[in-house]
């Protein structure tokens, strides 16, 4: 078989299993896992909340005692005397939304043991994980018993100054010599409103957290209200860092206490934050691309080399496109491009299939300008969409791509500079741009329907390119 023979044939294999449809949603840290405070929409019933938590994209829920339980039932509250019709109910409602409810609270636990063990037996059936509480001190020796016997977590919850467990040192206290099942709900936003920092207050209860009421406020102190995790006062970043430094495992509540009736898009934006930092902060390993033999390559024959100084760059008699064997989903891509004067490439992403790559690849546009085109600087997302700012080096210098990719995201830093921030499912017709509304992008395929796993690639547009440091971290 001819070089070109098998080039086709990689072509071919390469071409097989394209999977449209978009990833189930997981969490770019294996042992973060994000999900709702049901108090979020408590001016709705929990079955809205669960469809709600589902429309986001996540696969777990925390419930709280009193919320109506459906519009069916609207004398009926989530609560851990619900009947045992009412908790099958709930059971349906939640395998078929295909949500996990993890965690439960604010509720009471005293220093009766029939009460706490009503509660308890509420968990174990319903396959809660954690019960999240502000019990008396005088109750510890009793919920310790409980959590020892039933293997469920307590976590202690704070809310604002006076209220019992406002300062992490009081939670501290009534952990001492406690077992690691009794910890921390740490509520970032009530420490705010107390006027404590809430990254100083992660890193006293080191060890102790066992989940969160994740929060960003606007501001620190009384009249405070949710924001957008990462626009407010909070360094939610810096938040997620010390956690991760932590090795922290367990649940994010998101509970958002503003906006109430039409919070759903800001609530959006949180997450996004939070799998982008996640994504960041993971410690899954970086891996080349491409290896020095380009024996994992699809490309046309001795088309593409390394030099000596690991730099990738078409041959002098080398012309078309270099591709991996491997298909990527939910990634970071960190690679460093050097351009000519009016030099012109790309870094293809998902690409469904290399022989139809025009219309299942997205292009990351590398260009010493612009191609002339509306969407065709340097950063941009060819023909889609433009970078927020022109960020690029001048010609002849190196520059260092971060590409991210998570479901319907994808966010490029180029040169430590955040130029785009897309999110795939805005783009609903083929041939058309949403902003502004109808402009036209010359692909056949809505990039809302874009394969979200393919073949990465570099563009030989007949110009010199240059290629070095490529590497890439994949996620679930």
């Amino acid at each position: 078989m001819s070089t070109r023979a098998k080039f086709i044939v990689a072509l071919a294999v390469s071409a097989v299993c394209i999977n449209f449809l978009p990833r189930a949603y997981a969490d770019s840290q294996e042992n973060w896992r994000l999900g709702m405070q049901a108090y979020s929409f408590n001016r709705f019933t929990f079955f809205e909340a669960v469809d709600k938590n589902k429309a986001l994209g996540l696969r777990c829920i925390e419930a709280y005692p009193g919320q109506t339980l459906s519009k069916d039932t609207r004398d009926v509250k989530f609560h851990h005397n619900m009947s045992a019709a009412a908790k099958t109910q709930v059971k349906r409602k939640l395998q078929d939304a295909g949500v996990k409810l993890v965690n439960y609270g604010v509720v009471g636990l005293p220093n009766n043991e029939a009460e706490c063990r009503n509660v308890f037996n509420f968990a174990r059936e319903m396959g809660i994980e954690t019960i999240v509480s502000e019990p008396p001190e005088d109750a510890f020796d009793l919920i310790e018993k409980l959590c020892k016997e039933y293997k469920i977590k307590v976590a202690i919850h704070n809310h604002p100054k006076p209220s019992r467990y406002w300062s992490p040192d009081t939670v501290l206290k009534v952990c001492e010599g406690r077992s690691k099942l009794i910890g921390a709900c740490a509520d970032t936003g009530h420490w705010m409103r107390s006027g404590i920092n809430p990254v100083e207050a992660l890193k006293k209860l080191r060890g102790r957290i066992v989940s969160l009421h994740f929060k960003d406020l606007n501001k620190v102190g009384g009249g405070a209200h949710d924001v957008i995790w990462g626009t407010g006062a909070g360094d939610a970043k810096a938040m997620l860092a010390e956690l991760s430094r932590q090795n922290f495992k367990g649940v994010f509540s998101i509970e958002y206490e503003h906006n109430w009736l039409n919070s759903m898009p800001e609530i959006k934006k949180c997450v996004e934050f939070f799998r982008k930092t996640a994504a960041e902060l993971s410690d899954a390993e970086y891996k080349d691309i491409f290896k020095k033999d380009l024996s994992n390559a699809v490309m046309e024959p001795d088309s593409w080399a390394f030099n000596a100084d690991g730099v990738l760059s078409p041959t002098p008699d080398g012309h078309g496109d270099i591709w991996t064997k491997e298909r990527y989903g939910n990634f970071t891509l960190e690679l460093d491009f050097k351009v000519p004067e009016r030099g012109n490439s790309g870094v293809f992403i998902r690409t469904g299939s290399i022989r139809n790559w025009i219309n299942t690849a997205i292009e990351v546009q590398i260009h010493a300008t612009t191609d002339g085109s509306k969407h065709g600087q340097c950063g941009a997302i060819y023909d889609c969409l433009s970078p927020s700012k022109m960020a690029a080096k001048k010609p002849g210098q190196w520059n260092h791509y971060i590409i991210t990719c998570l479901d319907n995201k994808i966010y490029v830093n180029l040169d430590g500079e955040d130029i785009i921030d897309m999110d795939l499912d805005r783009w609903t017709e083929p041939g058309k741009n949403p902003d502004p509304p109808g402009t036209r992008n010359k692909f056949r395929t809505a990039y809302k329907d874009m394969p979200r796993e393919g073949h990465l690639g570099l563009q030989y547009h007949g110009n010199p390119i240059w290629f070095k440091n490529l590497k890439i971290k994949s996620f679930k």
